[in-house]
């Protein structure tokens, strides 16, 4: 099992880095947010990996944090999800938002993610909230986001991406009771100053 690299970043892509190590270039697969952290090819750079074996092809998926790399690894153990799902899952939102919507139930914050239905969600969800959630208590940023289902609904509406739309749930007041307008609108102006 290949549980590392260290190398020099040779180039980058869309879904993918090529590292060369000891003279040979691997191919990694890596989330879209790992790979803006690589920095520009050229640099020593080190990535977590997991080598995904199947019986006519062999892939090798990179993350920039041990965590990253178990969230995947955990994430392609549930039924009907496979890397390609969890790397799009990794993609679009933070570990720390994953677990999050895992721990609090919110198939709504997962399933804004192309490609997993509500019931995909549902069953990341079933399958993972002990494992996910053990040690987890509903934090009040957990109720916070629990809360607001309806307003991160309303930004992937207006084209805002999952991820977009979970850090400006998180910028609103946890201590004002606001009608779901006003949350939208400071949603929003949250969204705009960025």
């Amino acid at each position: 099992m290949i549980t590392s690299l260290r190398g020099r970043l040779e180039s980058l892509g869309a879904d993918g880095a090529v590292i060369n190590v000891g003279g040979i270039g691997l191919r990694v697969y890596m989330p879209t947010s790992d790979l803006t952290a690589l920095g520009a090819p050229g640099r020593e750079v080190k990535v977590y990996t997991h080598l995904h074996v199947r019986e006519d092809y062999l892939s090798l998926y990179g993350f920039a944090s041990a965590e990253g790399l178990w969230l995947f690894e955990t994430l392609i153990g549930v039924t009907g999800l496979g890397p390609k799902l969890s790397l799009a899952l990794l993609s679009s939102m933070t570990p720390e938002q994953i677990t999050m919507a895992i721990a609090t139930g919110s198939v709504d914050m997962l399933d804004m993610v192309p490609g997993i239905g509500k019931k995909v969600a549902s069953r990341i969800i079933l399958e993972l909230k002990e494992k996910v959630g053990a040690g987890w208590v509903i934090s009040p940023a957990g109720q916070t986001a629990r809360e607001n289902t309806d307003v991160l609904a309303a930004l992937t509406t207006l084209g805002y991406s999952a991820a977009e739309a979970v850090k400006a749930v998180g910028s609103l007041p946890t201590d004002a009771d606001l009608p779901l307008e006003e949350k939208v609108k400071l949603a929003l102006q949250y969204l705009g100053s960025q």
